[in-house]
């Protein structure tokens, strides 16, 4: 990475090598990072950070890039900015393919990896997050001077809103198109404290919701859901076009429902197919980050408001493992 006065800098190839070099709680700290004349020329945010974490953080980026060969010496800015809330989509083309429910699991993976997340009950129309984080039958507050809603608490370390929280339970609505789009802007610009990840569980489709979402609240990144099979897949290659054309880069496709192990005798079928989401992926040339199983105890505890990833027994696994994946996501810009 050692540039003579001739050859041209290569800035993301020298953030790469610095990124590499990094731990993901260091990488998501990272507002910039590039190497001139043998020197390492830092920026992270640390505004939220004490005076012992901020010499720890300097210390830490500091021992991982001086045994690199192409650095000599690091230099390191902290700046006081808090780090720009990042919005992270979670949708599919259609309905009933588990979008909610892989949602809640993603954030409680999330919140039990030490990030500060929060959920945002995008089903203007359908709303299940109250049920999936057991926050049924509570109201949000609102900040002193009125202008704000501040979200709720839920018992898994993350926070939450929806119209579920607002409309009293079993009441249809009737909103047309430009309502529902000031309903998700109110969501999105309440008081959400502290959290600096915020998962937007979208409804089905491609329709007003997106278009506002798209236009006044553009995510960092997207996930899609899907089921195996083609019906399914031909419904989320919509809906990665519309996230496409908002110039929303798709961080990866899940497979939900692959594969049902019956309780009584353990033999394992495949209702919906199997596989079909990775293939598409493949070409498609979207990472793959994973498929959840159909069980009868997922669906059980969505019920009850216990969300398997607040646990640790098999039914958690694959959550956690497409939780990290995206935070790697979050921290490196690759799964």
């Amino acid at each position: 990475m050692d540039k003579s006065p001739q050859e041209p800098r290569q800035p993301a190839a020298e953030e790469a090598l610095i990124r590499a070099a990094l731990t993901p709680e260091i990488n998501h700290r990272l507002r910039s990072a590039r190497i001139v004349a043998r020197r390492a020329v830092i920026v992270a945010e640390a505004g939220d950070l004490s005076d012992s974490a901020r010499a720890e953080l300097e210390a830490g980026i500091t021992a991982a890039l001086l045994p690199l060969a192409e650095i000599d010496e690091v230099r390191i800015a902290l700046t006081g900015e808090r780090r720009r809330r990042r919005l992270i989509a979670v949708g599919s083309g259609k309905g009933g393919v588990g979008k909610s429910t892989l949602t809640t699991n993603l954030a409680v993976a999330l919140a039990r990896m030490g990030r500060k997340v929060g959920v945002i009950d995008g089903d203007i129309y359908g709303p299940s997050q109250p049920k999936l984080l057991k926050t049924e039958g509570i109201k949000p507050g609102a900040t002193p001077d009125g202008s704000q809603l501040v979200a709720i608490d839920s018992p898994y370390n993350v926070k939450v809103l929806s119209m579920g929280h607002i409309v009293a339970p079993g009441k249809a609505l009737a909103w047309r198109g430009p309502m529902t789009g000031k309903a998700l802007t109110q969501l999105v610009d309440a008081d959400w404290g502290d959290t600096d990840l915020l998962l937007i569980d979208l409804p089905p489709g491609t329709g007003d919701v997106q278009l506002s979402m798209l236009s006044a609240h553009r995510p960092d990144g997207a996930v899609l859901v899907s089921t195996p099979q083609d019906l399914a897949l031909i419904d989320a290659a919509r809906a990665g076009q519309l996230f496409e054309q908002g110039e929303v880069p798709i961080i990866g496709l899940v497979e939900n429902m692959a594969g049902y192990c019956c309780p009584a005798c353990g033999h394992i079928s495949d209702p919906f197919g199997s596989g079909g989401v990775e293939k598409f992926a493949t070409a498609l040339e979207i990472p793959f980050l994973g498929r959840v199983p159909l069980t009868l105890a997922t669906r059980i505890a969505g019920d009850q408001g216990n969300p398997p990833a607040a646990g640790d027994d098999e039914t958690a696994a694959p959550f956690r493992a497409i939780a990290e994946k995206l935070a790697r996501w979050l921290d490196t810009g690759t799964v």
